[in-house]
């Protein structure tokens, strides 16, 4: 299975908030540490901010603070949220499948996938950002889009 690039980008995300603690940090401060388009990174935070992970402050010193919610959240149900309910193969589609009246891979399938986001249920954004990510996080802070350093 793949992740989006916006369920990947919402991760990464919520794992940088998660480092900065109660401090804000703006969108377009993220979208550089991430070398991802700052239109990009303003969606990507708006669903989470509606899925209640995230708050967004207004005016100065303002920015984007993980909630509660957001640093307790299991992995496995963001991604599930993130994701959707889409299934692993489009069995229904323009073309759909002769097989899938009795097709056991379509299942098999389904339930890979569950396993793949209970895989990801015990753990919290908080222990992802647990070391080495979380001192990684920290030094992306300040450093210039598309520097290596």
């Amino acid at each position: 299975m793949r992740l989006t690039k916006s369920t990947d980008l919402a991760l990464r995300a919520i794992m940088r908030l998660a480092v900065a603690g109660a401090e804000p940090c703006t969108a377009r401060q993220i979208a550089g540490e991430m070398q991802v388009q700052y239109s990009h990174l303003a969606k990507v935070a708006a669903r989470l901010q509606h899925l209640g992970l995230i708050e967004t402050r207004r005016g100065r010193g303002g920015g984007l603070v993980l909630t509660e919610t957001g640093r307790t959240a299991s992995v496995g149900q963001l991604v599930r949220q993130l994701e959707g309910a889409d299934e692993v193969v489009d069995c229904e589609g323009d073309t759909p499948c002769p097989l899938r009246q009795g097709c056991r891979l379509r299942m098999a399938l389904r339930r890979a996938q569950e396993a793949f986001f209970s895989s990801l249920d015990p753990l919290t954004v908080t222990d992802l950002v647990g070391s080495p990510t979380g001192p990684v996080l920290l030094g992306l802070v300040g450093r210039p889009p598309g520097s290596d350093r």
